[in-house]
């Protein structure tokens, strides 16, 4: 029988575990809150952008950096890692940096582990939006990642991206290869695959985990796990309705359309006539304003008043009899 476990071993072995479970999150950091994408404000201008070596919008240095790899601000010199030896004095501003990074744009200290590891495994290397295409130097936001297909998103399309990044590129749930029913769906791809046609020569499955896409090797997921949704058109033969008749309905389609056409052609010739009769009354009363002037001038025409006072006549110029 194997010897039973004693107190202080259990307890050794759940610290080996944490500890193992630390130094393995410490390598997994999430992209929002690495220090290379995290938020800075500029001291000149006062807007918000990701961490930099110079200002995005203004160009100017900022009077604390922020290491890309560490996150420091200020270098204590508690050990022999920095290049720049500062033996009793506290180094901050641009007397801690090193160099920048040509991926993230930001400072890294003058840390010997920094200055050879940063690069090497910079988390923005490659990222690059996938909806706009813009890269870090090519806007001023911090860089994302997208919860289900994660691909790089910038922070003008993560929310649009993310809200419609569960719909397939097929109308229904089959596997892209069979006819059965997919139940696992590869968020990249945007295809479901059956049990069989999941499996993949090109790539392994790791143990523990979800099998990778056959066509890109993401990680794909269960399709009962997701809200996933088909693509919907809103033209062709969807919209002739299953009373339709021609080929798969698109007779009804187009006799919709025409209908449509139909219709708005005779609002339209309506309007017109509308405008055409409004503008026929104007005219008539124009001339018919016309007319009643032209009348009252000829009845008065052949009016006579005799000697008036407006005619340059006055009483006392009357000759006497």
């Amino acid at each position: 029988m194997p010897k039973k476990k004693t107190g202080a071993r259990k307890k050794a072995e759940n610290r080996r575990e944490r500890e193992k479970q630390i130094r393995a999150s410490r390598a997994n950091i999430d992209l929002a809150k690495h220090p290379c994408n995290a938020s800075m404000e500029c001291d000149k201008c006062q807007r918000r952008q990701k961490n930099r070596a110079f200002c995005y919008f203004c160009n100017s240095v900022q009077k604390l950096p922020i290491c890309a790899q560490c996150g420091k601000t200020k270098c204590m010199m508690k050990s022999s890692d920095c290049v720049i030896k500062h033996a009793g004095v506290y180094s901050t501003g641009l007397a801690m940096v090193g160099a920048i990074c040509d991926f993230c744009e930001a400072w890294v200290c003058h840390g010997r582990k920094c200055l050879s590891t940063h690069a090497c495994i910079c988390p923005l290397a490659d990222a690059e939006c996938i909806e706009c295409e813009r890269s870090v130097w090519d806007h001023g936001g911090r860089i994302f990642a997208c919860s289900f297909c994660h691909n790089f998103l910038c922070e003008d399309d993560q929310f649009e991206h993310q809200a419609s990044c569960q719909v397939l590129e097929a109308e229904t749930f089959k596997c892209v290869s069979c006819n059965r029913l997919g139940q696992h769906s590869c968020l990249r791809c945007k295809a479901c695959f059956c049990d069989d046609h999941v499996r993949s020569k090109v790539f392994k499955q790791e143990k523990g985990k979800e099998p990778p896409c056959p066509k890109c090797g993401h990680e794909t997921q269960q399709t009962k796990d997701l809200s996933m949704s088909t693509r919907s058109l809103k033209f062709g033969r969807q919209t002739g309705g299953e009373d339709a008749d021609g080929a798969s309905g698109y007779d009804a389609y187009w006799k919709s359309l025409s209908a449509s056409k139909a219709g708005e052609a005779g609002d339209r010739e309506d309007e017109y006539d509308e405008y055409e009769a409004e503008d026929d009354d104007e005219d008539e009363n124009d001339e018919g304003g016309k007319d009643s002037d032209t009348e009252t001038t000829d009845v008065f025409s052949n009016l006579n008043l005799g000697r008036t006072y407006a005619s340059g006549y006055a009483h006392y110029e009357e000759p006497e009899d």
